[in-house]
């Protein structure tokens, strides 16, 4: 089905900056809205429930599951993480453009649901800087690295799946590329025929 906002989803490594690009984005763009995912894991530092994520149970997560509640959900980092196929219907039908972080499994997973979908994946500009970023955030420790690290190399491996890749190198660099990925899906044909369609309708443009 096709809804007048657009659907962005946006994957990265761990430490490669997609939440601080997101945030971002967010902060410049009121129409861009956010979708917030289902996890089993704790909130980190000052996440709060409903706004980074939904904190929910294991048998919580599995209800969930049963009821087809998820569009995806995949196991990331030995959690799960889900994402509501509603939340994202309702905002996308009253033109909203709506954005997702998420694993590249639940990237690929949401293209196959929702066509139109507009997948981005960020880059880190090489393996060392990824590692020192991970260092920095001081949130994890020397093992867990070493597991992002790893996880890093099999995500990295899918990026040709993506529509649009950018390298954060440089974080306004960066920003400004999402910001031109957004702004341009806005004003392909599709997206412009199905946000103004009684524009198109009153111009008679099938």
């Amino acid at each position: 089905m096709d809804y007048p906002g657009n659907l962005f989803v946006v994957a990265a490594p761990s430490g490669a900056g997609k939440s601080s690009l997101v945030k971002a984005l967010l902060e410049l763009d009121s129409h861009v809205q956010p979708s917030v995912s289902h996890t089993t894991r704790a909130p980190r530092g000052q996440e709060k429930h409903g706004r980074e994520y939904f904190f929910v149970s294991e048998p919580e997560f599995d209800a969930m599951i049963q009821a087809n509640a998820f569009v995806e959900w995949a196991n990331v980092h030995d959690h799960r993480y889900g994402t509501s196929k509603r939340a994202i219907e309702e905002r996308m039908s009253q033109g909203a453009d709506v954005i997702l972080e998420i694993d590249f499994q639940g990237a690929v997973q949401i293209k196959k649901i929702f066509a139109n979908a507009i997948s981005i994946f960020i880059l880190p500009p090489s393996w060392e800087e990824l590692r020192a970023r991970l260092e920095r955030r001081g949130e994890d420790s020397p093992d867990v690295i070493e597991l992002r690290l790893k996880n890093a190399a099999v995500e990295v491996a899918q990026v040709n799946k993506f529509d649009f890749v950018i390298i954060n190198e440089l974080f306004d660099r960066a920003l400004f590329d999402l910001k031109a990925i957004v702004h341009s899906q806005r004003l392909k044909f599709s997206a412009q025929r199905r946000a103004r369609a009684e524009t198109f309708k009153a111009l008679n443009i099938p």
